[in-house]
């Protein structure tokens, strides 16, 4: 008990760091720049335990959708935990888990009709991979095995996933581990040269796509990309061209296309799908973040009913082979189900082309910054880089612009010199126009 009792006497930072092991950190960076004890969320806010407010420019990692401690959500989850806080869906269903996998099916024109569930993104893109390559092992095609992923993709840190992220950091730790696959070039619109546009950078980017299914396409299971955004390849934008061009190239050549959705899905880039945007749906689309609003970890692969009906057979062996213990669970489907109705209820998709020119207005003075370039803007992503001759280092800019955004009330994480911001579907035009204001006090502090 004695124990218990020191612990207390110390602070929560104190005992985070004692006890915890943060995600996607160097810890040894806390001790130049502290945690943050958060002790409430409300709204698009969150407060520290002294009670200060900071406005989640990010939606906490980009998952929050319709505020912290929504009303909505809150009565879904309370109300679902008095019937069934989780059951195993191996031999079992419940309403939650089926209502969801309905109206996922039906947001795609049925077009994606069958939902299987994990927890976290990269558990769904291991499974939309695990998926493609045991198709084609049912197809009798056991050669096309092989990847294809965008330059500077990133799809997680599971293996299967990591394999699939070209992010030098971390293929340089774990690349012994990971499977080879074929990286093609990204459509990323700022690649432009003078003259071009960003359907031009799409187009050569599909040609030399082209060259490698060609030659490779016996090989290839599936390629693998986000459509849209590129979020963790520092918020790279591209055109809607692109998606169309790989979808014929997939038909043509035989090879599955897998559209990771877990960042860009659930209404960030304008669409409620970014695929809408093409016109196009893939073999495999996946959601995770937003899907739960930003409650409980939740993700899914949504596939076709040919790619289904392949593995539907009196054989065991020729089941897909994959199973979470909190597959499909009831809370967090229920979570997704109130998501889903406050985009139907609220019109929210309508009302985000209203907030996403309040997003542009309000940071209009960064297209005219000199410090700046390539501003850029994907429905409710918005995304600028700071040239990089302008940064005294590029190595802690980063967390001095964190450090100094937390100073003006406002959570934000560039990505090397970009700095973005993605907030909650829930900002008022004065919220929305503070953090650009306050955005731009803190670049001019760190850069100063």
């Amino acid at each position: 008990m004695k124990l218990i009792s020191d612990l207390n006497q110390r602070s929560l930072v104190d005992r985070s760091l004692a006890a915890v092991w943060h995600p996607c950190t160097q810890m040894k960076q806390h001790e130049s720049f502290p945690l943050i004890a958060i002790s409430k969320g409300k709204g698009a806010w969150l407060y520290d335990e002294k009670g200060n407010p900071l406005l989640d420019c990010i939606s906490s990692w980009w998952t929050n959708l319709f505020g912290h401690a929504n009303p909505q959500i809150n009565q879904a989850i309370t109300a679902q935990l008095e019937k069934i806080e989780h059951v195993m869906l191996a031999g079992f269903t419940h309403a939650p888990v089926v209502e969801l996998s309905e109206k996922l099916s039906a947001l795609t024109n049925g077009n994606l009709g069958h939902v299987f569930y994990a927890s976290d993104g990269a558990s769904a893109v291991e499974i939309a991979l695990k998926m493609s390559h045991h198709y084609w092992q049912l197809q009798a095609k056991a050669q096309k095995k092989k990847f294809v992923c965008l330059e500077n993709g990133y799809h997680g840190e599971t293996l299967g996933a990591l394999a699939v992220t070209d992010v030098a950091i971390f293929r340089k730790a774990y690349g012994s581990l990971l499977q080879e696959v074929f990286t093609a070039p990204s459509p990323d619109s700022r690649k432009a040269k003078s003259g071009e546009s960003a359907d031009d950078v799409a187009r050569y980017a599909a040609q030399e796509l082209e060259k490698l299914f060609k030659k490779e396409h016996q090989h290839i299971a599936a390629i693998i990309i986000e459509p849209l955004v590129q979020c963790a390849g520092q918020m790279a934008m591209y055109s809607p061209e692109y998606l169309r061009l790989v979808k014929a190239l997939c038909d043509r050549y035989e090879i599955h296309l897998i559209a990771d959705e877990i960042a860009v899905g659930c209404g960030r880039s304008g669409t409620f799908f970014a695929c809408e945007q093409a016109q196009i749906w893939p073999d495999f689309l996946t959601l995770s973040k937003g899907i739960s609003g930003g409650y409980l970890p939740l993700s899914l692969c949504l596939t076709t009913k040919r790619i289904y009906q392949t593995f539907y057979s009196d054989q065991t062996q020729q089941g897909f082979l994959h199973s979470h213990s909190y597959t499909g669970n009831p809370l967090a489907c229920s979570a997704a189900l109130a998501c889903l109705e406050i985009f139907e209820n609220e019109n929210v998709l309508q009302k985000n082309m209203l907030r996403a020119q309040d997003l542009a207005n309000a940071f209009a003075w960064a297209k005219s910054d000199s410090r700046i370039e390539h501003w850029r803007q994907q429905g409710m992503i918005l995304a600028f880089d700071i040239k990089q001759d302008c940064i005294k280092n590029l190595a802690t800019f980063p967390r001095e612009m964190f450090s100094q955004c937390i100073d003006e009330g406002l959570l934000i994480r560039p990505i090397g010199n970009t700095v973005y911001v993605m907030p909650p579907y829930i900002l008022s035009a004065e919220e929305t126009s503070q953090m650009g204001k306050a955005v731009e006090r803190a670049l001019d502090k760190v850069l100063s």
